[in-house]
């Protein structure tokens, strides 16, 4: 994220847009004007910033990362453009056109981008428009040419993609939002530019921003990954809603494996914000489901102050090295072919009722892994059964606790039932291996 040429419009708007300004003092008590840049949504061109180093840096940066065995993933922005894009001198048509009526009825919807000459500003349907960029006209068959060739010089840059907003040029997201001022879209976009970038590298990845529940549509177009909004949604509610979070898990595999889990992002309140003392527990849950997951900067460090992203510069706070530990335990885990590969079944937990603690089981042939987790501020005794375990000794089943570097609490197994008593907003990783 950031990684493209700043545009200068976007970080005079920042600078002086009124509704920014409270949340840029509330992270910084001493804003200074130099601490506020454009946003990174507001792209101007696909050319590598010359603060982080320009286009030679970049390629060397990812070479190391290769040689570390870490791919690198880029943003594309396929929504909109900064107000001072490299295109729309030449070509305006590439853009959403907005009348002289229209500018008059709704003048914070456009820009005068010359005298007496309008286009619309970039948007999410449900939110105000974004006033530092273009809303790119994809009713225009050109501009997905444009489009694929600036995704086609991303591709040689790095070996993914994460696709902003990836939802808004949906054919029928795109027509019910911009019909009336820019003409039908006939054609989807992505599953033609997905398969231009496969042809030229045929490992590519495209990991889709998407809400609304089109991931499954998105998964059919092409994209390797979707973001998975409904997993923070069910996981982040207060109380944790277990039932939807259960249906989410079981759903299809072929669904599940596509899903890009988070608990935190540029977007939403940090996590150790958002969770409490249930950020162990949560992380442990997202590192077990199936999927890709997304992990923010900042977050296993347990920073709590969300960082706008026209800032440049960020508060101090303190930094939560226990958590740090207890990811990087989980990362070892992670790689595990049972958390890859294993399909999910969901664990039949006696709780007496205690509604905010759940478990299931990941398994592959020969590996079990069960994962515990309780939400509540109160300790909770729990059992529960699974042929897996019969006949096995306890002292052979591995044994993780979110309290890190702590034990679990005294467990016991009598035949295939395990007992364990799980602290408050505990949570506990068992992995058997039979045989």
């Amino acid at each position: 994220m950031g990684v493209w040429r700043p545009s200068r419009f976007s970080a005079a708007i920042a600078a002086s847009h009124q509704g920014l300004r409270p949340e840029l003092l509330d992270h910084l008590k001493d804003l200074q004007p130099e601490d506020i840049v454009s946003s990174p949504y507001s792209i101007p061109a696909y050319e590598v910033s010359e603060t982080i180093g320009g286009h030679d840096a970049l390629v060397a940066f990812r070479k190391r990362l290769a040689g570390m065995g870490i791919k690198l993933m880029l943003d594309f922005v396929p929504n909109h453009m900064a107000l001072d894009n490299r295109w729309l001198p030449e070509h305006p048509e590439f853009f959403v056109t907005v009348s002289r009526h229209e500018q008059c009825h709704d003048p914070s919807s456009c820009f005068e981008y010359t005298r007496g000459k309008y286009l619309a500003h970039g948007k999410d349907p449900y939110f105000p428009p974004w006033s530092d960029t273009l809303q790119i006209n994809y009713a225009n068959p050109a501009t997905h040419e444009m489009m694929i060739h600036n995704l086609s010089h991303i591709s040689d840059l790095c070996d993914g993609v994460r696709c902003d907003v990836a939802m808004l040029i949906l054919k029928d997201v795109f027509n019910t939002t911009w019909e009336n001022l820019a003409g039908k879209m006939t054609e989807e976009f992505w599953p033609k530019a997905i398969q231009a970038i496969r042809k030229k590298h045929p490992e590519f990845l495209f990991l889709a921003e998407s809400y609304w529940n089109r991931e499954w549509e998105l998964q059919q177009m092409g994209f390797d990954f979707t973001y998975d909004k409904p997993f923070y949604d069910y996981l982040g509610a207060s109380p944790v809603n277990v039932p939807k979070l259960k249906g989410h898990l079981l759903a299809d595999w072929e669904y599940q494996k596509k899903l890009c889990r988070f608990i935190e992002n540029h977007d939403e309140v940090r996590a150790s914000e958002r969770f409490g003392p249930n950020h162990a527990v949560a992380a442990l849950v997202m590192l077990t489901s199936p999927g890709m997951n997304l992990l923010h900067q900042g977050q296993l460090l347990g920073l709590k102050k969300k960082i706008p992203v026209q800032l440049i510069r960020h508060s101090k706070e303190p930094s939560h090295r226990a958590l740090l530990h207890l990811y990087l335990q989980l990362f070892e885990f992670h790689r595990e072919a049972v958390f890859q590969e294993g399909r999910t079944e969901w664990l039949e937990l006696n709780t007496n009722g205690q509604s905010l603690c759940f478990g299931y089981c990941r398994t592959i042939p020969g590996v079990y892994a069960f994962i515990l987790a309780n939400f509540s501020a109160t300790g909770i005794d729990t059992h529960f059964s699974h042929p897996a375990l019969v006949g096995l000794d306890l002292l052979t089943i591995t044994a993780f606790s979110t309290r890190f570097p702590e034990h679990p609490h005294e467990r016991q197994l009598d035949d295939s039932t395990v007992s364990i008593r799980l602290a408050p907003h505990e949570g506990v990783l068992l992995i058997a291996k039979p045989g």
